[in-house]
């Protein structure tokens, strides 16, 4: 196995989950790939020894779960395959870009939802047709409109980072309560569309409350321990009052610990731009002293 295809799959695993992409055996370049959108449903995928300079092929279905219609899987192989020839490029994994677009494809066609359209069926016969509905109708409450959202939240943009495909961008915003910070949060994945559907937004913030109450918390959404480190890097610029998101795009390479530099890299810079911390006042002060030289 090369370097290129372990980091790929320990960096697929990471984000999909640990049997997304396994070995069917110790003697093979097979592996099984469960696409998260068909988890009853995983594909038998060869990788070539000069993989990722030839590209993978999808030989047919490893494993098919029950509840599954008859000739649902061949028309899965074929709509991966052909997403396949379009995703591949000679000398770059393919495997994310693949998981995303094959997904899409699914839904498309419809090939996404035989599950859930069973479950729907079986509750109808059960006299319980309307629950699903008014479970629907339930949780449209949560999907606010721009109106009820309010203004949008005074962000700070750090300059955008690029790494083997990987790309980075951090936002500061000053913020004086845990709802305001949660709804900052929530303006932004309502209205931009490249940060929801991006693969981490990894948030922290540090808040000074009333009668010196302090409050401070993180999420990694699924960049493991990376919350942990933005939080800590706020604390050691001794920075309050103010929230940091970074938005990641995974490219398809790993980046291993690299990451985390380059995550503190753009939320660093965010906050010093926004005169969030006393290194940033110093810099801006600084900055102001030579305009007034000149």
């Amino acid at each position: 196995m090369s370097e290129e295809l372990l980091d790929e799959i320990t960096s697929i695993n990471s984000i999909y989950g640990d049997n997304t992409l396994t070995k069917t055996s110790d003697n093979s370049n097979i592996y099984a790939l469960t696409l998260p959108i068909r988890s009853n449903i995983s594909l038998r995928t060869e990788f070539p020894a000069g993989y990722p300079n030839v590209p993978p092929s999808i030989l047919g279905t490893q494993h098919i779960g029950e509840n599954v219609a008859k000739g649902e899987g061949q028309q899965i192989v074929d709509s991966i395959r052909a997403v396949l020839e379009e995703v591949y490029i000679p000398g770059s994994p393919c495997i994310f870009d693949l998981i995303e677009e094959g997904g899409q494809k699914l839904q498309q066609l419809g090939l996404d939802s035989s599950t859930r359209e069973e479950e729907q069926q079986a509750s109808q016969a059960n006299g319980q047709g309307d629950e699903h509905s008014g479970n629907l109708e339930a949780h449209s409450d949560e999907y606010q409109s721009l109106d009820d959202l309010g203004d949008p939240p005074p962000w700070v943009l750090s300059e955008v980072i690029t790494e083997k495909k990987s790309v980075f961008l951090a936002r500061a915003a000053e913020v004086h309560s845990v709802d305001e910070a949660k709804s900052y949060l929530a303006h932004l994945l309502a209205t931009d569309k490249k940060a929801a559907k991006a693969t981490h937004n990894i948030t922290a913030w540090r808040i000074r409350g009333e009668n010196g109450v302090q409050f401070q918390d993180c999420d990694d959404d699924g960049e493991s321990a990376a919350g942990g480190r933005l939080l800590h890097l706020l604390e050691l610029m001794g920075v309050w009052n103010a929230m940091v998101v970074v938005t990641r795009w995974y490219g398809g390479i790993h980046l291993g610990p690299d990451r985390f530099r380059l995550i503190n890299q753009a939320a660093r810079d965010a906050v010093v731009k926004g005169n969030f911390s006393p290194e940033g006042e110093k810099d801006s002060k600084d900055s102001g002293k030579k305009k007034g030289k000149k």
